[in-house]
């Protein structure tokens, strides 16, 4: 199964696993309780698997971690940030297709 290689984010890791990494980085933040979440989940574990060595892809539960998602002012989710040298590069709010998102990726890769 995909899963393994999606990492989960926290306040806590979020400094060094996503602004600290030298490839670029996809954090989908989501909750529980949105549905849209949950069915974007797949997606975003088959890009996981897709771009495994190239993109590292992570989730944070917004619940759970509620500074990050401040500090970035995440105000819908679910919303996707892709991170590159410590910057958001890209950025993507809601359900999305995997091909859009690919093509964001490829972008950066």
């Amino acid at each position: 199964m995909a899963a393994e290689q999606v990492q989960t984010f926290s306040d806590a890791n979020f400094s060094q696993q996503v602004l600290q990494a030298s490839s670029p980085v996809l954090v989908d933040f989501w909750a529980e309780w949105c549905a849209p979440c949950k069915r974007l989940g797949p997606t975003v574990d088959a890009l996981a698997a897709e771009y495994q060595g190239k993109v590292v892809v992570g989730k944070m539960n917004v619940d759970e971690n509620p500074s990050t998602p401040e500090k970035y002012a995440i105000r819908g989710i679910p919303t996707l940030l892709l991170f590159k040298g410590g910057e958001v590069v890209e950025s993507v709010v809601g359900l999305q297709q995997k091909d859009d998102l690919k093509k964001i990726l490829d972008r950066h890769v």
